[in-house]
């Protein structure tokens, strides 16, 4: 069986985020994402308190690309949401650092 979370890089995210049925999880603090973020993507802090609720509501059937700034939240992220039984999951390697390192599209 495939593993529920792929690791990929930022050309294969970029990919998936023209696809359809796709969520882009930016599991940050508000104050990053107001730094700028991926473009429609939603905000869900990791390390709020209520992050585990939050995540509960989200719907299992879409396909969810998470990441962070570097890497590590979002990898922490998908394991639990891994955990609460979903079974699409795209983790960013290098998180929105490489991403805009690649001169890739960030909003405001």
């Amino acid at each position: 069986t495939k593993p529920v979370t792929q690791n990929v890089g930022i050309e294969a995210f970029d990919q998936l985020r023209k696809g359809t049925n796709i969520v882009v999880l930016d599991v940050r603090t508000p104050r990053e994402f107001a730094q700028g973020h991926l473009p429609g993507a939603v905000l869900l802090d990791y390390r709020s308190a209520n992050f585990a609720d939050q995540v509960a509501k989200l719907d299992k059937s879409k396909q969810y690309l998470v990441h962070c700034a570097a890497g590590g939240r979002s990898a922490q992220a998908c394991e639990k949401m891994e955990a609460l039984g979903f079974t699409n999951l795209v983790n960013l390697e290098g998180g929105l650092n490489a991403w805009k390192k690649a001169g890739k599209p960030l909003e405001e």
